[in-house]
């Protein structure tokens, strides 16, 4: 999440073969809450966060930020460490703000690249409105405005959440759309559902729900890697539907960064047996050359199970990730511009996203055991009988893993009151509107409530129920010692790890959505598209969730879905087809981001370990990225189709239709 209103940026280095991130709190998340102040350091180097730039910009899993210019490195000792804020403000400015290092000549043009973008981008831009015919003026304009933001998201010129402002300046003195009706588009129903959602999103990270529900899975599973490697996933997939996925990812990387070192000592241990020798502190690169690539290729299908789960996980819920958000509110604008209802709600969403992302992220857990942990016998190395010592290794790891559990102590009473919590709302979400068989939504007027009613009403709860329960006066009277009652929440907790500036991403996409359709150029772009007339609906979605999945990988998650959306909606409108078939698909595919370091934060963040390398991320991301579209659109022609009706175009939006 945001803190004190700042920029994520999370820097990869490489250095001969090791890597590391550093990640304070000047980050930003995008759905979810982010990963509070921590930094990660793994190996002799360490990847400092920083603005400025000689950073390489990357937020979490909404795509804001991209690498974009040479890390700045610092060294740190061997481990991992999770450092918490100092509380000094004045701290967290020297953090962004650095002192500019001294360069050639050259590298201070070059690292004023970004400013020839921001002001030739506009200028190059031009003949879209000197080229055109009077009678296509405010489309053209609008267009031009849409060019602009599309070059500054894709080449990062200016910071993503900075372009999304531009229509508030650029559409009313263009003369496409009054200031009143451009800045309205920034904050509306959508906005408050991710407010309330990720409200109680923070509570749970603060209160470590979630680092308890992993563990508890990860102890439940056991050690044996494939059951292990399982347990990380589903765990990961689940938090990743409620929380941040870069906080999902941070936290899972400290638990099973404590299992590797673990399995270290195991392999070691081993090795000692079989030569006899004594059992003591030995390195890595004392293992046998067989353990020693074992152990790795175990690492790498850990790190990388964490950043896939994590990226599918969100996929799964309303509020999942930033490109549903995208997608849920132009829906909304498309069809409340109808007078229709919005067929998508947060119990529709989970029926179709939480199958398919589950049969997404098993198939991912799948493809990791098959391509990493085939050593001594592939799958039969986690059904084959025991060795004694093999068991005795496994329990050292399960005795390791149970120590942590029991750190965390027992159940607290602020644990329990989030768990409830949470799941009343969630309970609400579904329950709001049931479709024939009804839902409380049903007790009020129409369209009267919404899912934001109840997220808002439990993200206002976080600040009433208090963290610990009062006592009844005890055998002392008043004056006995007692602990202070407070909230689960105080707003400076919440404003530091709210992401503000995913909200300007938000707003701007429903401005260009606005803007689209009132000067014109949904329309003008629907009669272009005819093109595709003759091509089948569900070729038309193969090629598009294509599209979009290998784009996402060096273009912001968030973006994408902004610019993909209104000419998706419109591209279906023309062609008599459901807008949501074409929108839908494509929206959860901009998180289908597998193939490279910079694509996520997931994989940003376990790309700095130095244990994967760029190639392992292709070559697996690259089979993931084939086979996520061909399950997401199984997913939608099949159950996804029985609970949106993607095959029925509403008779309202035919008024609009261009085909013959």
């Amino acid at each position: 999440m945001n803190m004190n209103n700042k920029t994520m940026g999370i820097n990869t280095a490489h250095n001969g073969s090791r890597y590391s991130l550093v990640a304070d709190d000047t980050h930003s998340a995008d759905m979810d809450i982010a990963m509070g102040p921590v930094k990660y350091k793994h190996g002799s180097q360490a990847v400092d966060v920083r603005g400025g730039n000689q950073t390489n910009s990357i937020s979490d899993d909404s795509g804001i930020g991209r690498v974009v210019s040479p890390p700045r490195i610092s060294t740190v000792e061997d481990n991992f460490t999770n450092e918490g804020d100092d509380g000094n403000d004045a701290n967290d400015n020297k953090d962004i703000w650095t002192k500019p290092a001294i360069v050639s000549y050259r590298q201070q043009w070059l690292s004023f690249w970004y400013v020839f973008v921001v002001v030739l981008t506009p200028v190059v831009m031009l003949p879209i409105i000197l080229t055109v015919d009077e009678s296509y003026e405010k489309e053209a304009k609008c267009g031009y405005v849409i060019a602009i933001m599309a070059v500054y998201w894709t080449t990062e010129a200016l910071p993503i959440s900075v372009t999304a402002l531009l229509p508030v300046v650029l559409m009313p003195t263009l003369g496409v759309m009054t200031a009143k009706d451009t800045s309205s588009a920034f904050f509306n129903d959508v906005s408050m559902l991710f407010v309330g959602g990720l409200l109680v999103a923070i509570a749970i990270e603060v209160w470590d729900v979630h680092k308890r529900i992993a563990l508890l899975t990860v102890r439940t599973v056991g050690a044996e890697p494939t059951l292990l490697l399982l347990g990380i996933t589903l765990v990961t997939w689940f938090l990743s539907l409620w929380i941040s996925n870069t906080a999902t990812t941070a936290m899972m990387m400290t638990i099973v960064q404590a299992l590797l070192d673990q399995y270290k000592q195991v392999y070691r241990q081993r090795d000692a047996r079989k030569s006899g020798e004594i059992i003591g502190e030995s390195s890595l690169s004392m293992m046998s050359p067989e353990s020693e690539k074992e152990y790795k290729r175990l690492c790498k299908a850990v790190y990388l199970t964490v950043a896939y789960a994590a990226n599918i996980g969100g996929t799964g819920s309303l509020t999942g990730t930033g490109p549903n958000i995208i997608f849920f509110g132009a829906a909304q604008e498309l069809y409340d511009g109808k007078g229709l209802k919005n067929p998508v709600t947060f119990g529709k969403w989970m029926a179709y996203g939480i199958p398919m992302s589950l049969l997404l992220v098993l198939v991912q857990w799948v493809w990791m055991v098959t391509r990493f942990l085939k050593f001594k016998g592939g799958w039969s190395f986690c059904l084959r009988k025991r060795r004694s010592e093999d068991r005795e290794d496994m329990e050292q790891v399960n005795a390791m893993i149970d120590r942590e559990y029991r750190k965390l102590g027992p159940v607290s009473y602020a644990q329990k009151t989030i768990f409830v919590t949470f799941s009343i709302m969630v309970f609400c979400w579904i329950t709001r509107d049931l479709g024939q068989s009804g839902g409380w939504g049903n007790w009020f007027p129409p369209k009267m409530v919404s899912d934001s009613t109840s997220s808002i009403l439990f993200g206002i709860l976080m600040f009433v129920l208090p963290s610990h329960p009062p006592r009844i006066r005890g055998k002392g009277g008043w004056r006995e010692r007692s602990i202070e009652v407070k909230p689960l929440l105080n707003w400076d907790l919440a404003q530091r790890k709210m992401p503000w500036s995913l909200y300007m991403v938000l707003g701007g996409g429903y401005a260009i959505a606005r803007a689209a359709t009132k000067s014109g150029l949904s329309a003008w772009l629907g009669d272009q598209l005819l093109v595709f007339k003759d091509l089948n609906n569900w070729a038309i979605v193969l090629i598009v969730c294509y599209v979009v999945t290998f784009a996402t990988e060096v273009t912001s998650n968030s973006a994408t879905a902004t610019l993909m959306m209104p000419i998706l909606s419109q591209m279906a409108i023309s062609l008599q087809v459901n807008p949501i078939l074409f929108m839908y698909p494509a929206a959860i595919a901009t998180s289908f981001a597998f193939m490279l370091p910079a694509a996520t934060p997931p994989n940003a963040i376990v790309f700095a370990t130095g244990i994967v390398r760029v190639i392992d991320m292709v070559i697996c991301g690259l089979l993931l990225n084939l086979v996520s579209v061909p399950i997401l659109l199984l997913a939608t022609a099949t159950w996804g189709n029985s609970i949106f009706g993607f095959d029925q175009m509403p008779p309202e939006f035919l008024t609009n239709s261009t085909v013959p």
